[in-house]
């Protein structure tokens, strides 16, 4: 499965670059994650950067706004920091912001959706009518509210991140659901004397995975982008901490002047919204073909 998957992909150029774009956040931010991270255990928050050209964090007002060069790949910004460090440190963040987010809400959807499918009437009402109360207000404003109403820190943003998202993958997880409760073995299943929740664990969710895994691969780009935006407004991580959507934020103060400043954060965020997007259509062609 595995090796058919990779050759379907390579295949496909486009599905080939969305994997290598994905492969290449991901490896980086796992990484480096792990070396703020041990950083941080061992107090020496300087192997956070130890494989990054600058510190992050250094300022030097003696080469504030330095365009792009072979020394400064992306330039510097107005404090002198190195604008290509900076945007390596963030990764891990938003990389780990983006899987939890996903993850979340793949759980909480599915924790509503698949049991409106599978039972109907009484669960199926209220459980989509919940879904439905949070599907009517616009996600990024849904968003901005819980996060503005929590506070401006990371967790209240995965928090309210994962509350926009879930109802998307609650209504995907029914609809799956509802194809497949009609079939035969399901009929099996329940002669057999297996309980509602073995039923759902073995054939509901095993049955939904080829439709969610496409979404959601999909969907850790989508949240890159959503998070940049909040923290494009404030409400994500706080200075002097690195984050992508906060340095284009910064950035536009001193566009078009300096125009490195906003434009390669910017970029980064949507090569990586691209990749995921390539990729998940990717797997969407491929488990498509499987059924």
């Amino acid at each position: 499965m595995f090796g058919r998957a990779v050759r379907f992909l390579v295949s496909r150029p486009a599905s080939l670059l969305g994997l290598i774009i994905v492969c290449v956040f991901y490896g980086w931010s796992l990484v480096e994650g792990l070396l703020q991270f041990a950083g941080i255990l061992l107090g020496d928050r300087a192997l956070g950067w130890v494989l990054l050209p600058y510190d992050p964090f250094k300022t030097n007002f003696s080469k504030a706004l330095l365009p792009p060069s072979p020394r400064h790949l992306m330039g510097t910004d107005d404090l002198g920091r190195d604008i290509f460090s900076r945007v390596l440190y963030a990764a891990p963040v938003d990389a780990a912001i983006s899987v939890i987010v996903v993850l979340g809400g793949l759980f909480v959807g599915n924790l509503v959706g698949l049991p409106a499918g599978y039972f109907g009437r009484g669960v199926d009402e209220v459980n989509m009518r919940l879904t439905d109360l949070f599907l009517a207000f616009p996600a990024l404003i849904l968003a901005l509210v819980i996060e503005a109403t929590l506070g401006r820190q990371v967790v209240y943003a995965i928090i309210a991140l994962i509350v926009v998202w879930w109802p998307s993958y609650a209504r995907l997880s029914r609809a799956e659901a509802l194809k497949v409760k009609p079939r035969k073995y399901v009929d099996a299943a329940l002669l057999s004397g297996l309980s509602d929740f073995q039923i759902i664990r073995k054939h509901f969710i095993r049955a939904s995975l080829n439709t969610l895994v496409s979404y959601a691969t999909i969907d850790l780009g989508n949240v890159v982008l959503v998070y940049s935006i909040l923290s494009f407004l404030g409400l994500g991580a706080q200075p002097p901490a690195p984050e992508w959507g906060t340095m284009v934020a910064s950035g536009l103060e001193y566009f078009p002047q300096w125009w490195w400043y906003s434009i390669f954060p910017g970029l980064v965020i949507t090569v990586v919204v691209v990749g995921s997007a390539l990729l998940g259509d990717g797997l969407r062609d491929l488990l498509a073909g499987e059924r």
